[in-house]
């Protein structure tokens, strides 16, 4: 079991126009029934309530927080540049994963669809860094604490926790606002996780946006 508050040297404040939020992967094609069957089986439970008992309201609070404070957020989902897939990784291929672009698969939940002038970046692998220009993105636009939220805690996000301290940003997880299949999965991860990151929560977060530094 992990516990908070997680001891961090990372664990610093956040700082005016040197701060985003990402949200990873709350698309349709693994939060929707009629795209992930694996929803509706007895062991999708544990997933499915903490989604839309935890997760998926206190990213609604994240995402009001940010845009409150006008900091830049962005959303990445799996998407392949073509149709047929053929752009994939091929991890990917191998693992029979296509969501083709455009698909319904691909758009992101509406109770957390981009607002106007939000950065959607769609990947091809499970590292946002490995397959976009995200660290491109982040660079231009001044980004120093990178805080990170989404599904599923030990695949996608935690190789977006691990990429972007490697490349030298400060990255906050907010353990309230991720989910994996099973809570020995999740907290797993976070304790594998944790030399890379500071581990908070929504509210830890929210009142950090609001103490801000200029």
């Amino acid at each position: 079991m992990f516990t908070l508050p997680h001891r961090s040297p990372r664990d610093l404040p956040f700082v005016t126009d040197h701060t985003a939020l990402l949200l990873v992967d709350m698309q349709r094609a693994w939060l929707d029934p009629q795209f992930d069957p694996h929803l509706t089986e007895p062991g999708g439970e544990y997933f499915r309530s903490r989604v839309r008992t935890q997760v998926v309201p206190n990213q609604q609070r994240l995402l009001n927080g940010f845009r409150a404070a006008q900091q830049n957020v962005l959303h990445t989902v799996i998407e392949s540049l073509t149709a047929d897939g053929r752009d994939r990784s091929l991890d990917h291929k191998l693992s029979n994963l296509n969501v083709p672009k455009g698909s319904p698969q691909a758009q992101i939940i509406a109770e957390l669809a981009p607002a106007e002038n939000e950065i959607y970046l769609p990947k091809t692998s499970s590292g946002v860094f490995n397959s976009t220009n995200i660290d491109y993105v982040l660079r231009n636009l001044a980004t120093r604490h990178l805080i990170i939220a989404g599904i599923v805690t030990d695949q996608c996000v935690d190789m977006a926790v691990r990429d972007a301290a490697d490349r030298g940003y400060l990255v906050t997880l907010v353990e309230d606002a991720c989910a994996t299949h099973t809570a020995e999965r999740h907290h797993a991860c976070l304790n594998a996780i944790k030399g890379y990151c500071w581990i908070t929560d929504t509210d830890t977060v929210l009142g950090r946006l609001q103490e801000m530094q200029p």
